[in-house]
C-alpha cells in the first residue's frame, strides 16, 4: 500500500459525466468523474451567470432555499426568467452550481492536501477525517445540498461529486481491508447524506461535535476496525446555523 496515492482526481454535482479508466502505474484505477473541456461563454452570457449566483447565495442565505424562488432569484439578479430556466433549469440547478466551489475545495484537499485528509496518513485516518470534514460542509450548507441531493429521485446518486466521494471512500477502504469496500462506501455516504443529517440534527437534536465522532467511529468500523494512534481532524467547527443554535 502506498499511503501517497491519492485515489479519485475530481468530480462536482454539475454532473455525472464519468468514467474509469486504464489502472495507473500503482496498478490503482483513477476515476477522472468529469469530462472537463473548456467553456468559452460570451462576456455578456458570463456576467448575467455571476449575478445569478451572487444573487442565489444572498437570497439562500437570508431566506433558506425553501423561502426563495426562481422569480425572485432573476429580479434580484436583474436577468430574464427565460435566461436563468435556460441556464440552470430549475432551483435545484442552481443550487448544484453555488455548492460547485465548495465541493471542488474538498477534493483538491483530498487530492492534494495536507494529511490526515490528504495523502500521507494511514487509509483509516484519511477515512476519519473526509467523515469529518464532509460533514462540515452538509452543515454549513445544508439547504444547498439538500436541494441539489433531493431535486429529482435519485439526484444525490447520479452526480459527479457523489461519484467522486464514493470512490475515494471506496479505495480507502479497498486499502485498509475492508470486505465489500464499494458497497461499505455507499453506506457510508448515505450516512452522511442531507437528508439524514438535517433529521439527526433537528428531529433527533443530535450535537453536530458528538454526530461527528459517531460517523468517524462508524467509518472505522466499516473498514474493518482498524485502529489509529491519532492525527484524525477534530469535528468541525461549525460557521453556519447549527453554530448560532449552539
Amino acid at each position: 500500500m502506498d499511503p501517497d496515492v491519492s485515489g479519485p482526481q475530481s468530480g462536482s454535482s454539475t454532473g455525472a459525466n464519468g468514467r474509469e479508466t486504464a489502472p495507473g502505474p500503482q496498478g490503482l484505477s483513477q476515476l477522472s468523474v468529469l469530462d472537463v473541456g473548456v467553456v468559452r461563454e460570451r462576456a455578456d452570457a458570463a456576467r448575467n451567470r455571476l449575478r445569478v449566483l451572487a444573487a442565489a447565495e444572498r437570497l439562500f442565505a437570508e431566506r433558506g432555499v425553501a423561502g426563495v424562488t426562481m422569480d425572485e432569484i432573476a429580479a434580484e439578479a436583474g436577468v430574464g426568467k427565460g435566461t436563468l430556466y435556460r441556464r440552470f433549469g430549475d432551483k435545484g440547478g442552481l443550487a448544484v452550481a453555488l455548492l460547485d466551489e465548495r465541493e471542488r475545495e474538498l477534493q483538491e484537499r483530498l487530492i492534494r492536501g495536507a494529511p490526515p485528509l490528504g495523502p500521507g496518513a494511514p487509509p483509516p485516518a484519511r477515512l476519519a477525517a473526509f467523515v469529518t470534514a464532509y460533514l462540515d460542509l452538509v452543515v454549513t450548507q445544508l439547504d444547498l445540498v439538500l436541494m441539489s441531493e433531493t431535486s429529482s429521485p435519485g439526484a444525490r446518486l447520479r452526480t459527479g461529486a457523489y461519484a467522486f466521494w464514493r470512490q475515494h471512500c471506496g479505495y480507502l477502504l479497498r486499502e485498509a481491508g475492508a470486505a465489500e469496500p464499494d458497497l461499505c462506501a455507499a453506506l457510508l455516504l448515505a450516512g452522511l447524506a442531507a437528508e439524514q443529517v438535517r433529521h439527526w440534527l433537528h428531529v433527533e437534536q443530535r450535537d453536530v461535535v458528538e454526530l461527528a465522532g459517531s460517523l468517524s467511529a462508524a467509518a472505522l468500523t466499516l473498514s474493518g476496525g482498524v485502529q489509529i494512534t491519532g492525527g484524525v481532524e477534530p469535528p468541525p467547527r461549525l460557521s453556519g446555523p447549527e453554530a448560532e443554535a449552539r
